[in-house]
């Protein structure tokens, strides 16, 4: 049932019991689980430990009495005897190194050119009536950097939250495989291992090891036998689940030991001396030793899992300015983040500071009422039963979180599995000799407590057996990570508190490297004869130059080169590059005051004149009357496809455009994207009335831009055309495309729904701004692009419609791919790009594959406050600038990556983009991969700056977004769909819906 975990600290006791192997006849084996470090970057652990004594988060169960007596569950006077000792085998230190349970999938990408160079041998056949080049390649191995890096742009000073490693190369580590029966969480695990630590400090030769808190010990020295074993005795409750977990009416009877067994064997023993050569070697020989590095990684976690709530890669304290309550019952909980990386400089340490939002710690009833509003009147409650809706939307906020309960002494530690059915005036329950009992008679009896809320559900904290628990009795236990989905309001708070400017957050990082709780605190370290610098990385790094860009003709300024310190543009003399007329559309609204809906008129005559100005013809009439609809109807799929086809139908089924404003943000936009760009085939733009009634020109200038886009048309272009910029690849009349995908999961939650690929690519050169993009539904969080052959096959057709050739080459980014699946995509996704190439007869153009990472920690700082650029209107205190390119220190020490931070940070510190060439037969230089990917971040449509995201990426991400829409719908049997656990695999992902022809080959996504 539920785990039976322990807050105590009493002293346990242990004995132990140590044997040899047969040398004739053990192997070793690697029992633990090491993550696929593909890239030979960094590792993430964290394991949450809510037993070791350090600053409260949020409130605690009541302590254990210290009167109570623990006794062991054997005899006092039970001796265990030694069991019979063999040789001690030992391990030779250049004994072939163990394979680990990741060595099937970790490879170091790291490659000589030569080894890259595949066989190109085309062979043809028939296919579909028509010969086909097959290019297959023969092996894949990541492109090595092509020079020592990029040189093109003003030098700049930086510092990097890298923290350089020192290791002693000679440093043997020991690893030791840890069973432990029967099979604790991993809380409970940390506790044995720090008991048996202490109690054995003679058989463990005195060490101070590390334990991954699954399978795995370090130890800096040898343990005195090979193998080990140890009988460790904890005081937690038994809990075992009787009809009602309402054990006895004695709140300790269930105290008592519980006996572990404590297997250790030893593994492998290796050194640092493979790491430093293969950081110092510039051969590709020598592979990057991942064992060592993992084993690092856990010595710099030890100290840090102990003292905070450890979350996946992140930790999180109180002791970094406090909680904030955000509301919805839950608090946003400062905290750290930590990997271990090689690079250029060494072995580092990535550190950087977020915010993540955690459960309240308080009582359910409190929890309910602040996520709820039909809980807030508590006599309410006392009275009147949850509808089903309700109690569903209950069960759904408590599925799987724990709790403990306050009416009696226990460590106990609860998991919610679902609510009753029945309320709790109504439940019983089969005593031990078979009685019935009421829930509220029985806690009268025997806890002498009246039940207030018999009219709620009880909390089934069991999947077996009927185990209840009043929701007035319980506590949400703290160091939960909040997984549902944050509100608009929630969200703002905690994305405020992570809002840090660039001085902030380098302070808070230096205090994390300098603080009791941060991974240099602890003994560990010294131990293994590691040392962490707590100074960030000083480094170099260059500013690129801007390129010039080309505006409409009709305006006064045709040309121009954006200056500012954040690279923005106006358009108050300029018209856009090229702009579109919309002649025939129309608006409809829904909700709204009298006063809001008057606004209308007005608004239509103010966007007509502001698009005029743009060089974007929208007529002043729309073709019908703006129809005013009721915010219910977009909560009703079937009424707003009727209301949208009516508008359609007068428009004589030629409608362009379709405006909507609406009173305020509703679930029903989904539908009407969906129903619109598939069942009617209109591209809508969306807005709010709030920002209708006294517009801004910057408002109605974006509103223009983004209609521009969808219809057809476009904001800028590069003065200096591709061809001109990179004549070495490059020609005019040898046209390029660029291509970009990606893929958007469900919510966390979500167990079923499909995941959404896109893939998005150019079909105008050399101006490269306009986008056609593909669409498909895949299996439940598949980031492998499923149909990707066939996508880029079809966009390669629109490319040859529009142009009359295919592309001689294709630049191909690939966003949100992690590095763990590196060598998996490129493998699989390249292979469907040549295969959808090998369409096209004698086709087969060059192809670079670039991964786009957004969500790493890697920051940048300048570090030269008497650089004159920094002090220009007073941004000394501000982010990097625009342009900013690092391809040297903290990046791969052999693979081609590079940082850019090509946009200006207006909050917070700037997040670099890190870009991965995987492969790349077109052979760019570092300069000409860092100009053309910063030079395309000026040509998005939607604004006049450079973005952060090189575009074909982040139209990739706006196009799956769009698809995630399409399956989205607006009925209450879509809320209620999701679940927190997946137990069986999941269907066929559901198909999204077809676009409408005419729209097909338009930005209708932007």
């Amino acid at each position: 049932m539920e785990g039976q975990e322990s807050d105590t600290t009493t002293k346990c006791t242990s004995k132990t019991t140590a044997f040899a192997r047969n040398p004739s006849t053990h192997t070793y084996h690697h029992h633990h689980h090491l993550a696929a470090y593909g890239y030979g970057y960094g590792y993430g652990f964290g394991y949450q430990n809510l037993y070791q004594t350090y600053p409260a988060l949020l409130p605690l169960p009541p302590a254990i009495p210290l009167h109570l007596k623990l006794t062991p569950p054997f005899l006092q006077n039970h001796s265990f005897e030694t069991r019979t000792h063999f040789p001690k085998s030992s391990l030779e230190e250049d004994n072939h190194r163990v394979a680990t349970s990741s060595d099937s999938h970790v490879r170091d990408y790291s490659v000589s050119r030569a080894e890259i160079e595949i066989q190109k041998k085309i062979s043809f056949e028939k296919r579909n009536g028509r010969k086909i080049a097959d290019a297959k390649p023969k092996a894949l191995a990541v492109a090595r950097r092509p020079d020592s890096g990029g040189v093109e742009g003003r030098v700049v000073n930086l510092l990097a939250n890298h923290f350089l490693v020192h290791y002693d190369p000679s440093q043997r580590i020991f690893h030791y495989d840890v069973e432990i029966s029967p099979n604790p969480s991993k809380e409970i695990s940390r506790m044995i291992k720090r008991k048996l630590v202490e109690d054995n400090s003679e058989i463990l030769s005195g060490a101070l090891p590390v334990y991954d808190g699954r399978k795995t010990i370090y130890s800096p020295v040898e343990f005195q036998d090979d193998r080990l074993e140890f009988y460790v005795s904890l005081p937690i409750a038994d809990g075992k689940p009787v009809s009602m977990c309402l054990e006895s009416t004695n709140p300790h009877e269930n105290m008592q030991h519980k006996l572990f067994r404590v297997c250790i064997r030893l593994v492998s023993k290796f050194d640092g001396e493979s790491l430093s050569s293969y950081l110092n070697k510039g051969d590709d020989i020598t592979p990057l030793p991942q064992e060592y590095i993992h084993a690092l990684d856990v010595v710099l976690r030890e100290s840090p899992t102990e003292m905070c709530v450890a979350a996946g890669r992140s930790f999180y304290t109180s002791l970094i300015a406090g909680e904030k309550e955000i509301g919805g019952g839950a608090v946003a909980l400062r905290g750290f983040f930590q990997s271990l990386r090689p690079t250029q400089q060494g072995l580092a340490l990535n550190v950087d500071f977020l915010v993540t939002a955690f459960h309240e710690s308080v009582g359910v009833i409190p929890y309910l009422q602040k996520r709820f509003d039909f809980m807030h009147d508590l006599f309410q409650c006392k009275t009147k039963s949850l509808t089903y809706q309700e109690r569903k939307e209950v069960e759904k906020a408590m599925k799987n979180i724990r709790v403990f309960v306050c009416h009696r002494e226990t460590v106990q530690r609860y998991r919610v599995y679902s609510l009753t059915k029945e309320v709790t005036e109504n439940l019983s329950f089969l005593d031990r000799d078979g009685t019935k009992l009421g829930v509220v008679s029985y806690f009268k009896d025997h806890y002498d407590y009246n039940v207030q809320y018999r009219n709620l559900p009880c909390l089934q904290i069991s999947r077996r057996k009927a185990c209840y628990l009043p929701m007035e009795l319980c506590v949400i236990c703290e160091g939960q990570k909040f997984f549902g989905k944050l509100s608009d309001d929630q969200t703002a708070k905690v994305l405020k508190m992570g809002c840090q400017k660039p001085r902030e957050r380098q302070k808070i990082i230096t205090s994390v490297m300098g603080g009791s709780f941060g991974p240099t605190s602890g003994d560990h370290g010294k131990e293994f004869n590691l040392k962490v610098s707590k100074e960030m990385t000083r480094l170099t790094g260059r500013i690129l130059q801007p390129p010039k860009l080309r505006l409409g003709d009709g305006g006064h300024v045709r040309n121009l080169t954006p200056t500012r310190h954040d690279r923005q543009w106006n358009l108050l003399d300029s018209h856009v590059y090229e702009g579109t007329r919309v002649e025939r559309w129309a608006i409809i609204s829904f909700g709204g005051t009298l006063d809001e809906k008057s606004c209308i008129p007005k608004f239509i005559n103010q966007l007509s004149q502001r698009c005029e100005r743009l060089g974007i013809f929208l007529q002043k009439n729309t073709v019908v009357s703006p129809v005013f609809e009721s915010m219910r109807v977009l909560g009703n799929p079937r009424l707003l496809e009727s209301k949208l086809k009516k508008i359609h139908e007068a428009a004589f089924n030629n409608l362009q455009l379709l405006i909507c404003v609406m009173e305020k943000k509703h679930k029903g936009y989904a539908d009407l994207k969906r129903i619109a760009e598939t069942s009617i085939g209109v591209v809508s733009q969306c807005c709010l009335f709030s920002n209708i009634g006294k517009p801004s020109s910057q408002f109605l200038a974006n509103l223009a831009l983004k209609i521009n886009a969808k219809v057809g048309g476009c904001t800028v272009a590069l003065y200096n055309s591709l061809p001109s910029q990179i004549p070495r690849l490059f020609g005019q009349d040898n046209p390029v495309i660029f291509m970009g995908a990606d893929v958007t999961h469900p919510h966390p939650l979500d167990d079923s729904s499909p995941s959404v690929a896109a893939v998005v690519g150019s079909v105008n050169w050399p101006s490269a701004n306009k986008y056609v993009s593909r669409m498909r539904s895949q299996k439940h969080r598949q980031e492998i692009v499923q149909d990707l052959s066939t996508m880029v096959g079809e966009i390669l057709d629109d490319f040859y419609q529009e142009l009359s050739k295919l592309p001689q080459r294709i630049i191909f980014f690939r966003d949100g791919v992690s590095e763990t699946q590196f060598e998996k995509v490129l493998h699989e996704e390249l292979e469907a790009i040549r295969h959808a190439c090998s369409r096209f007869p004698s086709y087969n153009p060059p192809i670079t594959f670039a991964v786009v990472q957004k969500r790493h920690h890697t920051r940048l700082f300048p570090c030269d406050q008497t650089d004159p650029s920094l002090k220009e209107n007073h941004f000394s205190d501000e982010n990097i600038h625009p342009g900013t390119v690092v391809d040297t220190v903290i990046t791969h020490p052999k693979a081609f990556d590079f940082y850019l931070c090509s946009h200006w940070g207006v909050k917070g510190t700037s997040r670099p983009i890190h870009y991965h060439i995987l492969w790349d037969e077109n052979e760019f230089t570092s300069d000409e991969m860092q100009n053309l990917v910063y030079n395309l971040c000026y040509t998005f449509v939607r604004c006049t700056k450079p973005i952060s995201l090189v575009p074909p990426a982040y139209y990739a991400h706006l196009a799956a977004y769009r698809g995630r829409l399409y399956l989205e719908h607006s009925d209450s049997n879509a809320s209620t769909r999701t679940s927190t656990v997946c137990r069986t695999s999941p269907a066929n992902a559901t198909p999204l819906p077809k676009l409408a022809e005419n729209i097909r080959k338009l930005m209708f996504y932007c």
